[in-house]
């Protein structure tokens, strides 16, 4: 009996340990997300720079498309910048902005700075957009096929491994 009140919190180290070793193990950009394959999410949000008039599923008007929520808060969106603005210039695929939770004057100073390469911006002030595509926070990313499904979600910014190797075949195969 006293060898067992010894083991017992002995084995309950050990489960609590193994349970945090696969749990840190797993990369939370893996997880997959419930999206895929429906419809997006229908929104309108009212447009952040002046033209794009409301900004809604309408945008994504039977082509291929990009939806990427990003802040000018946020540190890794600065990261996958380039490569947007990269894409933008090849035409590679239609990229539709959604800001997140920013002030409009700080995006808008943000996309001077930087470049602008979205097709349309929806500024997402409240965040209900971002809560209804499963968004966890900025930047991520969704392929979205010409009949407005979800298709892809990338958590984090993208890289150019991520567009070579997962979004860039995906997208060449949903443009057909």
């Amino acid at each position: 009996m006293k060898r067992l009140v010894f083991l017992l919190p002995l084995l309950i180290l050990v489960v609590v340990a193994g349970f945090f070793l696969v749990g840190f193990e797993r990369d939370p950009r893996l997880i997959p997300s419930p999206m895929i394959d429906k419809p997006a999410p229908a929104f309108s949000l009212a447009g952040l720079r002046n033209g794009d008039g409301p900004v809604s599923n309408a945008r994504f008007d039977g082509k291929v498309t990009l939806v990427n929520f990003f802040a000018s808060w946020c540190v890794p969106c600065r990261v996958e910048h380039p490569l947007l603005m990269e894409l933008a210039r090849a035409g590679t695929v239609q990229i539709v902005g959604i800001n997140y939770k920013d002030k409009p004057q700080d995006a808008l100073g943000w996309l001077r700075q930087l470049g602008d390469p979205y097709t349309a911006i929806g500024a997402d002030n409240d965040g209900r957009a971002a809560i209804d595509w499963g968004v966890y926070g900025v930047p991520e990313s969704y392929l979205v096929d010409k009949q407005g499904r979800i298709r892809f979600k990338h958590v984090g910014p993208i890289t150019e491994d991520v567009w070579r190797k997962d979004m860039q075949p995906m997208i060449k195969e949903l443009s057909r």
